[in-house]
């Protein structure tokens, strides 16, 4: 789980060597990070997980970091830090019109990096603590409305979300179907449990056998947090 001032990070260059620097640097930074050498490879990771900030390599072959850019800033607001070779203001300012948050050119030290990472993140996330309910190794955090596994966050769907925050208002309460259906705004129909299936496959080690996320037989669906399972 990230503590305050560390976080999730991408890090999205094809120069390997840059790559293993900056996952080790950051890593003992505290920060949790993962690595893609190409924007096709980063696309899918960005489909998997959300993370608090991307740092993306504009010089890559195939598409280029700009493009990428673009097409994350049309879907989330995860912040992003340009690394370039170049350091004209032309390219600055298109790094920062593309919906970049920042911009370093390369050469740089890996500290400076990693202060300016400290920065975005300071700026970005919120200071008030969290609630969190656990559940083994997912973690829910009610203050964002965030679902991480092993510290990693989960990417969720919006109703995947809305379901978990109805869920996490009343922990150990069982909900109908209709009740489910009356909080989300849509039909009390077999998308409930459609919803509460897919939903355990991320919540759950063991969706099959479900120990957190339970069907209760003729009633609805229950979530219960670790210490209430205790």
């Amino acid at each position: 789980m990230s503590t305050p001032g560390t976080g999730h990070l991408l890090v999205v260059d094809d120069d390997d060597r840059i790559r293993t620097l900056l996952q080790r640097y950051l890593s003992a930074q505290g920060h949790t990070v993962l690595i893609a050498a190409d924007a096709a490879h980063a696309r899918k990771l960005a489909d998997i997980y959300e993370f608090d900030l991307i740092v993306l390599d504009i010089m890559m072959p195939g598409e280029d970091g700009l493009s990428l850019t673009r097409a994350l800033r049309a879907e989330r607001s995860t912040p992003i830090l340009l690394l370039t070779a170049r350091g004209e203001a032309r390219d600055r300012i298109d790094g920062l019109s593309a919906g970049a948050d920042d911009y370093l050119a390369k050469p740089f030290e890996p500290e400076e990096l990693a202060l300016r990472i400290a920065s975005i993140l300071k700026r970005t996330r919120p200071s008030a603590p969290l609630d969190v309910l656990q559940f083994g190794e997912a973690s829910w955090h009610m203050g964002r409305s965030e679902l991480r596994r092993d510290g990693m966050l989960v990417r969720l769907t919006d109703a995947e979300r809305r379901m978990m925050e109805v869920f996490a208002a009343r922990p150990g309460d069982t909900f109908s179907r209709e009740e489910l259906a009356r909080k989300l705004g849509v039909a009390a129909d077999r998308s409930i449990d459609v919803q509460v299936t897919r939903l355990r496959r991320k919540l759950e080690d063991d969706a099959g056998e479900p120990v957190y996320l339970k069907t209760m037989r003729g009633q609805g669906y229950r979530l219960t947090p670790d210490l209430q399972n205790a």
